[in-house]
């Protein structure tokens, strides 16, 4: 009979402890641990009798071949996981409740059916006609995609190992999964454990492409154990507002390509829908007679995006002034009003101050800082910022503006989509020959603060 063993797992962050603790000693939450019984040694751990083997020890040097690919049949996709989805491969999708996940995926499988590949799609919280009518309303009900829906891990192994091998698996989702050899409830660390790393050793030695989907918690980040992170080879998070129509992919993990890279859809009513160009979708309802908006010239992993960041300083009648920031981080919009007042004498402490960027995106590189302080000058001053002025740059404690990454590819997006100036920091190369923008280098904040009429 096998012996069993009762554990307290943390499932926050996996910890294990022999005894119950109001807080986890790994992660220091509070009421995280919850109490497992396990049977024995978990699935493919190895056992004391188990005689090792020898490895073939080989040298760094010797050619590198990549790794074989095959298209999603969605450009966007493509570019995230970089260049397709690689046989073997084990790739984890995260993303809030109802923004589109199940979508996006029922759509990748439904295109790899139909360029011949074998796509099956397995629905831990949905049944099969629930899928189908998702299916229908997205005009994907003639595709070839083997649909189940199942729970039991060792049934869904056993429907994946009869028949042709599967070229792409899709599991939504990886916490709706139980094994019976763990009497542990579905969802916690140790069945969504056990459950990720057998189907991954099942997609590596079938050379299947796996898809897992993941829940969330409330601080964004993929619900259960790091661990799971570390145990597949590309990690994606699907981002958006449901008040915008826009969704972006974006690879933070990726064996397999580079990472930061964003692909950008547009939810309608037939699905999600491909956005090969951004820059115009963010650009599209801008309104450049306003105080108050600037437009940055960004960079997402290799693609270059246009948006504009809108501010809105008024008098406030409160104590303490407000500072509310959708898009971007409000650590840095505290930095920089700081800087704004303390090296050009620009005060905000009376008034409050809103900061917005406009579309959903969310922006996290610091080279939006000169667009958000242009913004928030133009704001306070009154006076629009030109129409055809792109700014961008990274600004110090020193008010000094630094230099940012990719300038050619910036400017020459900026230039394509009809702007006439880029405002960019005083240091940094570009290639001049590339575009035919008119520049302004600056130095310091003060310097386009005075331009604006608002430093003394």
């Amino acid at each position: 009979m096998a012996k069993h063993s009762a554990v307290y797992v943390c499932q926050g962050c996996g910890a294990v402890s022999p005894r119950w603790v109001g807080k986890c000693p790994g992660c220091n939450g509070w009421n995280t641990l919850v109490e497992e019984t396990q049977a024995g040694p978990m699935p493919g751990a190895p056992t004391s009798k188990a005689k090792g083997k020898q490895l073939k020890l080989e040298t760094l040097s010797g050619g590198a071949e990549e790794a074989p690919r095959f298209s999603t049949g969605l450009k966007e996709l493509d570019r995230v996981t970089g260049g397709g989805l690689v046989p073997g491969s084990a790739l984890l999708i995260g993303g809030e409740p109802g923004i589109g996940k199940s979508t996006l995926l029922l759509q990748l499988s439904a295109a790899v059916a139909n360029s011949g590949r074998r796509a099956i799609y397995l629905s831990g919280e949905e049944a099969t006609a629930q899928v189908r009518l998702r299916a229908e309303r997205l005009g994907l009900a003639s595709a070839p995609v083997a649909l189940g829906a199942e729970t039991n891990l060792t049934h869904i192994l056993a429907t994946l190992s009869s028949g042709p091998r599967p070229d792409l698996i899709v599991i939504d989702s990886i916490q709706t999964l139980w094994l019976d050899s763990l009497e542990a409830a579905p969802g916690t660390v140790s069945q969504v454990r056990a459950a990720t790393q057998t189907l991954i050793r099942f997609a590596k030695t079938q050379g299947s492409a796996l898809l897992l989907v993941g829940h969330v918690t409330k601080d964004g980040q993929i619900a259960g154990p790091k661990l799971i992170e570390h145990m597949v080879d590309t990690v994606l998070y699907f981002e958006g507002d449901r008040g915008h129509p826009f969704r972006i992919l974006r690879a933070v993990k990726n064996r397999f390509g580079a990472t930061d890279e964003i692909g950008v859809f547009e939810m309608a009513q037939e699905g999600l829908r491909e956005v090969l160009n951004p820059s115009e979708l963010f650009l599209g309802e801008r309104d450049a007679d306003t105080p108050g908006a600037a437009v940055f010239a960004g960079v997402e992993g290799t693609r270059p995006i246009l948006v504009e960041i809108q501010a809105l300083v008024a008098p406030s009648q409160l104590g303490t002034p407000r500072r509310a920031v959708v898009g971007w981080d409000a650590n840095r919009l505290s930095m920089l009003l700081a800087v704004l007042d303390a090296r050009c004498g620009v005060a905000l402490g009376g008034h409050d101050v809103y900061l917005n960027v406009a579309g959903g995106l969310k922006i996290n590189e610091p080279a939006a800082d000169l667009a958000a302080a242009a913004a928030l000058v133009s704001s306070l001053s009154g006076a629009p910022l030109p129409r055809d002025h792109v700014y961008l740059g990274e600004i110090s404690l020193s008010g000094a503006v630094r230099a940012a990454s990719h300038l050619t590819a910036r400017l020459k997006e900026a230039e394509r989509l009809g702007f006439k100036r880029a405002v960019i920091p005083a240091a940094g190369e570009v290639e001049r020959s590339a575009f035919a923008l008119e520049l302004e280098r600056t130095r310091h904040l003060k310097d386009l603060a005075d331009g604006l009429g608002s430093c003394n």
